[in-house]
């Protein structure tokens, strides 16, 4: 293994440029090793390679098979250099420091050779520099430049390569490209061979699609065997395109629209990880996203949405001038901006004067930067009037913030991503990281690799269970609905055992909640055995599990939307805490409690106050000093009683005492639960405002539409899972002409309640003003550091990558009792079957992004998973279309027969509108935060060969809003 200072191989960062002749990386725990590098004294840390060596030093050594994200591979010969008593030339990239070691870098066989080596490459290499797509950042091209390589003496003959024969055969490499891909393009070709896409898509991605046929000169890359890129394990995260040396692999963006002229660093809008991004730019148009290397988040790797899925921005569906209605069975009437917020504003101040204060609220997305859900928050609690605001977290996280409160003290993961490199044994519940978390998926595949031990809690067989070079030691596979009897049979085992940290408990938790605790886990009907009959899971598998988690040294929990979205979601995230506690697993690197937040700013938009009984910060609503303090800024008297969550609010849309909705960035008609009783809340409402990119399933509901602004289209900031606040850089004009957080100022004016920010980074001073745990947060402050995680104040004035180190934020640790109470929702004779929902890695939550980019190529439909054993009895086939009904509802969607699945459980994705996949999940909620049970629901399967009513009814309406779209156009048109 490598270490970390030899896999630093590029152009030494700026902070080494000009630091005279002697240069020191050294942390005070190294061990140094002084070398003498072309007259030049260096002093680094032992391990360090030669190359990294003088690359500190300023000096630049020749290499093509080398870079700064990848192990040392020494096969590309153009790093050579010359030591004093070592016979030969050594490759300087795999050849680490020694003390006294004098080292020539440049001398007149060292170039010989470099061209020598050189020559063989271009031998080999179409000459077609001019109109190659990477001529001007060709690493071939370059080291061809600084080896002074002038002629080739011997080659290929023909056409400029194109039917290229050495002794009459043609060279296999000389064939068509492969332009399967929709993003990428592969031209054997221009291959040299160096591997570096290889080794990208193993070390970085780990998925092992990539390898080398052939030997010598009928060497060659190839996917899979040699499969095209888009049928092969390729997941398209562009780690390949990303290494390759040449025009190999290139973005079919870049070929069509040539090198970009200025880049924009900035944050991905898709999941929790918070990628950093380099937006490479001609003008306003997106050449191609390059994941920054210096991102703190993703250390320059990425997945196929954040890298090339951002079509969507531009498409042809975005909406970019208002619109309003009357009614929903009214055609759209485009309008002024003016006209639009007005109208807006006086239907919401209509509805209040005549059903009363409480009778509007909001909602907020976790798809927008803080700074606007902050606003949206502002608006309700100071325009409105009241604290009737709500954000989609309500149906992914909130029992993590209710969770991790009572037993931790705050509402956030306890680690960095980073952290993972420590762990010693990984536990996965009720999440699937290789899909819904990508980059960090790849990241903790690594530590795998390395030695790290993996539990995984899943009903399902995800990828993390077996894939290349990972297996998980344990794979408990729970029915869906046990969570909570499972992990108290995991603590069962710890306590009685004696395994659990006595000192660590005695020093940093309350006694009287743990022994409380104890008692109640160590009872015999917690035990595996006792439990196995409930959980399903073979009680043997359970101790293993339990022993391992407890004994195994760093032991990490990173869990789910499948430990949330449960009637017991909330109890379960309190079940996490006190495994965690009672093993001393809290506090440090390679441990801790991680959520993974399942959208980019679902963390946010909670730290935001998005909640109805919450203000900014997880202060509660009747806390006197903090109304205090927000009256005296905002200029307003606030509420001290809690308003509507989103389930309330549909109640009361449907008693006629909730009227008005202001939703913005969120699609509440197809993410939540049981569809049919969501829209018709909505119907019965009187004015619903919508400020997305698209007409989305919600748009359909509303009466007025305020075109949103894309990421890409505006300044702020999102945080991530790892509570980490990174930069979001506007790179484009908002094509709407205005961004989001324009817009909602825009209707708080029009409310009477000023608001008069001039950019986003004021909003952000407000918010640290007022908000403890943002006290020193900036934008200033942010592109010094690159990103903060909060808490970020006096007492942490960099931020605080890991959370309760010396104590937890509450004081003392609690422990809770977490009885296992069995959902509400049962099987039966008429529903014998549980189903259960998640995502899918190239689709992305509601599909409104994704399935306008050519993500579609490979997830275009959502499918129902079934065991063969189901499927059987029920004379289903794969690819049959099957009827799926619940107590809620039915739908219809094609089978996929799948041993991922076990007999009596069944799963499928929602990504798309119409298989109404929440038209049949039920109104079962968390007993604390209404977190809906989206993971168990009771359904029957049938076949059958027609659309389900709630189908047709779907196509009908959606038919219906089409042709009052033409409607406008039309209107416009005259």
């Amino acid at each position: 293994m490598q270490s970390i200072a030899e896999k630093d191989l590029g152009t030494p960062a700026p902070r080494w440029k000009n630091v005279g002749l002697k240069t020191s990386i050294a942390e005070p725990a190294h061990k140094t090793v002084t070398l003498n590098i072309d007259g030049q004294e260096c002093t680094v840390a032992e391990g360090t390679s030669v190359m990294r060596a003088a690359a500190l030093a300023g000096i630049s050594i020749p290499k093509l098979c080398a870079t700064d994200q990848l192990e040392a591979f020494g096969s590309c010969r153009l790093c050579l250099v010359q030591i004093d008593g070592m016979r030969g030339y050594p490759a300087s990239c795999t050849t680490p420091v020694a003390p006294g070691m004098k080292v020539t870098t440049q001398n007149a066989k060292l170039a010989e050779l470099r061209r020598g080596v050189m020559e063989l490459y271009i031998s080999d290499h179409p000459l077609d520099c001019l109109t190659c797509p990477a001529n001007g950042h060709c690493e071939l091209q370059d080291m061809a430049g600084a080896v002074g390589l002038r002629e080739v003496r011997y080659g290929y003959e023909g056409d400029n390569h194109v039917h290229a024969r050495r002794n009459g055969e043609v060279n296999e490499r000389f064939v068509a490209k492969d332009e399967s891909n929709p993003y990428f393009t592969f031209d054997p070709s221009k291959c040299i061979v160096c591997s570096r896409c290889v080794r990208a898509c193993d070390e970085q991605q780990g998925t092992l699609a990539l390898t080398i046929q052939g030997r010598g000169f009928d060497s060659k890359v190839s996917p899979s065997a040699a499969e095209n890129f888009l049928e092969s394990e390729c997941v398209s995260c562009g780690a390949c395109v990303q290494a390759c040396p040449t025009a190999t692999l290139s973005e079919k963006s870049l070929i069509a629209m040539g090198q970009a002229e200025h880049s924009v660093v900035t944050t991905c809008a898709y999941c929790g990880v918070g990628c950093s991004f380099r937006a490479e730019m001609k003008g306003e148009e997106v050449v191609r996203m390059v994941p920054n290397k210096d991102g703190h988040a993703n250390h320059g790797h990425s997945c196929v949405k954040g890298r090339f899925a951002i079509g969507y921005a531009t498409h042809s569906d975005r909406i970019t001038k208002p619109m309003i209605r009357a009614r929903i069975t009214d055609p759209w009437r485009e309008v002024s901006w003016d006209e639009a917020i007005a109208y807006a504003a006086s239907e919401f101040k209509r509805i209040q004067a005549k059903y009363g204060r409480d009778a509007i609220g909001g909602i907020t997305s976790s798809r927008c930067t803080n700074e606007e859900t902050y606003l949206v928050q502002k608006l309700v609690r100071a325009g409105f009037g009241n604290n009737n605001v709500d954000t989609c977290a309500r149906v992914c996280h909130s029992p993590t913030g209710y969770g991790l409160k009572q037993t931790l003290g705050e509402s956030a993961g306890t680690q960095n991503f980073d952290s993972v490199m420590q762990a010693d044994v990984i536990m996965v519940i009720g999440a699937n990281p290789t899909d819904g978390h990508p980059v960090f998926g790849s990241q903790m595949k690594r530590r795998l690799r390395e030695g790290a031990r993996l539990i995984v809690a899943d009903p399902r067989r995800i990828d993390l269970v077996r894939t290349p070079h990972v297996k998980a030691e344990h794979h408990l596979k729970l029915r869906p609905g046990t969570n909570v009897a499972l992990i108290n049979a995991l603590a069962h085992v710890i306590v009685t055992e004696g395994l659990v940290q006595e000192d660590f408990v005695r020093e940093r938790c309350d006694m009287e909640s743990f022994d409380k605790w104890r008692n109640f886990v160590a009872d015999a009907r917690h035990s595996p055995e006792s439990t196995e009959s409930i959980t399903g899971v073979p009680a043997a598998t359970m101790r293993a599990a339990a022993r391992l988690y407890a004994t195994g040294g760093n032991a990490a929990i990173y869990y789910g939307l499948g430990v949330t979205e449960h009637s017991q979601g909330s109890t379960m995230v309190m079940g996490i805490a006190n495994l965690a506690m009672a093993t001393g697993n809290v506090g440090r690197e390679g441990v801790g409690v991680n959520p993974l937040r399942g959208q980019n700013n679902v963390q946010g938009s909670c730290d935001m106050g998005s909640f109805p009984h919450e203000f900014p910060g997880y202060r509660h609503v009747s806390d006197q000093s903090t109304r205090d303090l927000l009256q005296q800024a905002w200029g307003v008297n606030l509420l001290d009683e809690p308003g509507l969550r989103i389930p309330n609010m549909f109640e009361a849309a449907l008693d006629g005492e909730f009227m008005g909705l202001y939703i913005e960035g969120e699609d509440i008609a197809q993410s939540d639960p049981n569809t049919q009783h969501v829209t018709a809340a909505l119907t019965a409402m009187e004015c619903i405002v919508v400020q997305d990119l698209f007409l989305n399933e919600s748009a359909k509901f509303a009466h007025v539409f305020l075109p949103g602004s894309s990421f890409m289209e505006k300044d702020g900031t999102f945080t991530n899972a790892e509570r980490r606040i990174s930069r979001v850089r506007k790179v484009m004009k908002p094509k709407s002409g205005y961004a989001d957080w324009e817009i909602t100022q825009l209707l708080a004016n029009a409310m009477g309640y000023p608001m008069n920010y001039a950019h986003p980074g004021e909003i952000m001073d407000e918010i640290a003003r007022l908000t403890p745990t943002f006290q020193n947060v900036s934008y200033r402050r942010i592109d010094e550091l690159g990103s903060i995680q909060w808490p970020c104040n006096d007492e942490h004035p960099l931020g605080t990558p890991t959370m309760h180190v010396d104590a937890f934020v509450r004081g003392k640790g609690r422990f809770m009792v977490t009885e296992y109470v069995p959902t509400q929702e049962k099987v039966n004779a008429r529903f014998p079957l549980i189903l259960t929902t998640g995502r899918i890695l190239s689709q992305y939550n509601v599909g409104a992004q994704t399935r306008r980019t050519d993500n579609v190529h490979w997830h275009a439909e959502d499918r129902l998973e079934i065991h063969a054993a189901d499927a059987e009895a029920r004379g289903i086939v794969d690819g049959d279309w099957v009827g799926v009904a619940s107590r809620a509802g039915e739908t219809v969607l094609r089978s996929r027969i799948t041993d991922r699945v076990q007999p009596g459980v069944v799963y499928t994705t929602f990504h798309f509108p119409e298989s109404g996949a929440n038209v049949i999940t039920t109104d079962n909620s968390d007993w604390a935060t209404n977190c809906p049970e989206y993971k168990v629901t009771a359904v029957e399967v049938t076949r059958v060969s027609q659309p389900s009513e709630w189908q047709k009814r779907y196509r009908e309406f959606s038919q219906r809003q089409d042709e009052l779209l033409k409607a406008r156009d039309a209107a416009d048109a005259s």
